[in-house]
């Protein structure tokens, strides 16, 4: 039954407008008290890091410092010896608080002592605090990223989109592949065929969605096309909701040959042809292989038509040391997963 409220005039757009202002002031509210515990830290880690350098001050002092503010305000967390060591270590490392303000204060206190004891370069540490804003990573997610290699991987796909798109198309569309892939989620055996790492894909389907990046949403796999009477099936196709185009993805479990990039042209000229909707922007395709030759496949790539990548992956048993490490939970990714699908109804 329709309430009575509804049928006022702009009633509707109002309690939208009164929402979005909550919401809105929700956010701000949260992004004050974090913002402003952050320079406190950076303060209290000036100050330590002055009475120590001015002063002569031990490392013995941060554990006496600690029981006296703990005794001081018993019901505040953070104030243990090892939070003070990190907070003077914050303090040393980002000495200019208005840079502080404006690169890290809008991440958590928990993500930034993982920058500082994961990482060591300041453009890498500069680069994670970036992502953990655009796309609302967990602390755990960006341990994951941090420990994957992302900084290195992303946007590293040989691809042929500044001949075949716009720009700035085509650098959004460059930074959403990577190189390698990391699926260090699979197990397959030498004797394993591209039918096998399909479905290992789509078993730990969430561990790829991951693995792909944020945007990215599974279609289906072996979808069918017909073109003049011939039956086709591509291995996996996405769409990109940021991106707003279909993503087609072809798995080779063999180096990259040549005659693979005009199957993926043809691919995705027939997707751009039957499936593309007018306001949908042109797809693009990635194959995805065991390993290429980089001159090859730009000599590949040179002609064709339409906007293509190619990527290796590696699986468990292959990956580089400094490339492994522990997946999210389930839990973990589908908080990722919801933080992009509430920026999407909020642009909606």
């Amino acid at each position: 039954m329709v309430s009575k409220l509804s049928l006022i005039d702009g009633y509707d757009d109002f309690l939208r407008e009164l929402k979005e202002r909550i919401r809105s002031a929700q956010v701000r509210a949260v992004l004050s008290v974090n913002r402003e515990l952050l320079l406190l830290y950076w303060q209290i880690g000036c100050e330590i890091l002055m009475r120590q350098q001015q002063q002569g001050w031990g490392a013995k002092v941060i554990d006496k410092l600690a029981g006296g503010l703990r005794q001081a305000f018993p019901e505040m967390k953070g104030f243990s010896a090892r939070n003070l060591k990190y907070m003077r270590a914050f303090a040393e490392a980002y000495p200019d608080e208005q840079f502080v303000q404006e690169a890290f204060a809008q991440i958590t206190w928990y993500h930034n002592t993982t920058l500082m004891e994961k990482l060591k370069s300041l453009e890498q540490r500069l680069w994670y605090a970036q992502q953990t804003i655009q796309y609302g990573w967990s602390r755990n997610v960006l341990v994951h990223q941090i420990e994957s290699g992302l900084y290195h991987r992303q946007g590293k796909a040989i691809t042929n989109f500044e001949n075949t798109l716009p720009k700035p198309e085509s650098e959004l569309a460059q930074q959403i592949l990577k190189d390698p892939y990391n699926f260090d989620f699979l197990s397959l055996g030498k004797e394993a065929e591209e039918r096998d790492l399909e479905k290992g894909l789509l078993k730990h389907i969430r561990d790829f969605l991951l693995e792909l990046g944020v945007g990215f949403a599974f279609v289906g796999s072996q979808h069918h096309l017909e073109v003049d009477g011939e039956d086709f099936y591509i291995d996996l196709l996405f769409y990109h909701l940021r991106l707003r185009r279909f993503v087609v993805i072809d798995l080779k479990m063999e180096k990259f040959k040549p005659e693979f990039s005009g199957k993926m042209n043809f691919y995705v000229a027939a997707v751009d042809d039957l499936l593309k909707h007018p306001d949908d922007n042109p797809s693009i395709g990635l194959i995805l292989c065991k390993t290429k030759s980089q001159t090859i496949v730009e000599y590949a790539l040179r002609d064709i038509s339409k906007p293509i990548g190619v990527s290796t992956y590696q699986l468990r048993d292959t990956l580089p040391e400094q490339l492994q490490g522990s997946l999210p939970t389930i839990e973990q990714l589908e908080a990722e997963l919801e933080a992009v699908s509430m920026e999407i109804e909020d642009k909606e």
